[in-house]
């Protein structure tokens, strides 16, 4: 795939993604659902479509990703629309469209759907967003359950605008909404919240005519540890070194999550919506990358790589862990639907690296910043100028983040089903970066040129 489409390639397996969403779907058998793929984790038209097939809903946090949904055939009926921001046109093109519900974020957003809905004559479905007030125990950057974020309505304040909502004359109260967080790996916070809220859920439930609680996304990945963790026995934390079941202590896995959320969800018998991300599609993608430049300085190694933090910003942005490995590192362990790669034989390689042998390095790229590397002293098997490298786990919030930094231009994007694999992003060129820039046309003569 490296030779045919180069690198940087982002490469994404279709069944990875749909074993992520079964599994998911199956252990919430005994609740009415409807899962809804956060879009914003990868909102490749491709992705879309799979999880179309596979009869999932979609959480929209914009009006480009409503488009981008139904560019993939998406059923607006099946899309719930979040966000804090939501514009005029957004919240028109929503209505329009007949979204599932608006998920509402403040006093303020309501008042103005109420009042942009009566402007087109429609009624917009509404759930609240409750922000429970919980510590999700995950980077502040992605924690959005607590009082210091600037997501949902505090929960002393919904009895209050529920109460508003159903007096509204372009308003239909439909659901409950909360979202505490993203890669939480732990439990309890999700069970504390969804006790917490399910309890005003039930009251308004008696008042009003609810037919879903949304209890959001937010289940961690595997980070460290993404290859091991493809192997059953890794979740049983049995057949591996303390280093191994150290960090499965640290891992939630999916039934232990909807077995933590499942007793409160229970009782309230309404439909419930969950929306995943990174959950379905994080571990299911790899950023292919190649070695341009070995380089010593006193006794510090690089490996400077051709992929750059604009076209994976987390290392940078929240100084976040992605295993890195050799494509060509020949391994014996069992990765279940991981992304298979090209064997050193097949690619007719020399086998005299050695799997043993590690040393300290920073795998860094080639944007113009300090703050571009995938890897700070991280340990390495023998790497080499030219070699292939897989920084893993880049399957949801790496191409969507992406940037056209240094002028450079965006990778190109694939997916593998099965034995076959397909190009589902061409990759950007250099004329496609002033493709949409236009020349300035001044009357008199560009700003800043003096009359002789």
């Amino acid at each position: 795939m490296a030779d045919e489409f180069g690198t940087p390639l982002y490469v994404y397996s279709a069944g990875t993604i749909l074993d992520h969403y079964t599994r998911l779907d199956a252990a919430l058998a005994s609740l009415d659902h409807l899962i809804c793929y956060a879009v914003k984790a990868n909102s490749n038209r491709a992705i879309l479509q799979l999880l179309r097939d596979a009869e999932a809903g979609f959480d929209i946090v914009s009006g480009g990703e409503l488009h981008r949904v139904l560019a993939a055939g998406g059923d607006p009926a099946k899309c719930t629309f979040a966000g804090v921001g939501k514009s005029r046109e957004e919240i028109e093109y929503a209505l329009e469209q007949r979204v599932y519900s608006f998920n509402i974020e403040s006093e303020a957003e309501l008042e103005y759907i109420d009042c942009v809905a009566g402007t087109k004559n429609l009624r917009a479905p509404v759930a609240m967003r409750v922000n429970p007030d919980i510590d999700p125990r995950t980077h502040e950057y992605i924690s959005t359950g607590s009082r210091e974020n600037k997501f949902g309505i505090a929960l002393d304040r919904i009895p209050a605008v529920y109460e508003r909502a159903a007096t509204m004359r372009n308003i239909d109260v439909v659901g409950v909404q909360m979202h505490i967080g993203s890669q939480i790996t732990e439990a309890a916070p999700f069970a504390d919240a969804t006790t917490k809220v399910a309890a005003i859920v039930r009251d308004l439930k008696s008042r009003y005519p609810i037919k879903f609680f949304s209890i959001g996304g937010g289940l961690g990945i595997v980070y460290e540890s993404s290859f091991e963790s493809g192997a059953k026995e890794w979740w049983d934390a049995t057949a591996f070194t303390s280093k191994s079941k150290r960090e499965r202590k640290s891992a939630l896995a999916i039934q232990e999550y909807v077995d933590a959320i499942l007793p409160p969800l229970r009782e309230l018998k309404l439909r419930i919506l969950l929306e995943p991300g990174r959950l379905l599609v994080g571990n299911a993608g790899v950023l292919l990358t190649q070695v341009r430049y070995i380089k010593h300085s006193g006794e510090k190694k690089f490996a400077i790589v051709d992929a750059g933090m604009n076209d994976l910003i987390r290392p940078a942005l929240y100084h976040s862990y992605h295993e890195i490995v050799p494509v060509e590192e020949p391994t014996t362990r069992s990765v279940g639907e991981a992304v298979s790669f090209p064997s050193r034989q097949s690619r007719g390689k020399s086998m005299s690296k050695s799997k043993n042998k590690t040393e300290k390095m920073d795998i860094v790229g080639p944007v113009c910043e300090s703050g571009d590397f995938f890897a700070l002293d991280r340990e390495m098997p023998d790497v080499r100028e030219g070699d292939l490298l897989a920084i893993m786990s880049a399957g949801a919030y790496g191409f969507v983040m992406a940037s056209n930094y240094n002028s450079r231009p965006l990778p190109a994007e694939t997916l593998v089903g099965g034995d076959r694999f397909a190009l589902i992003r061409k990759r950007q060129t250099w004329k496609d970066l002033v493709r949409d820039e236009v020349v300035a046309d001044w009357e008199d003569g560009p700003p800043g040129r003096s009359e002789s």
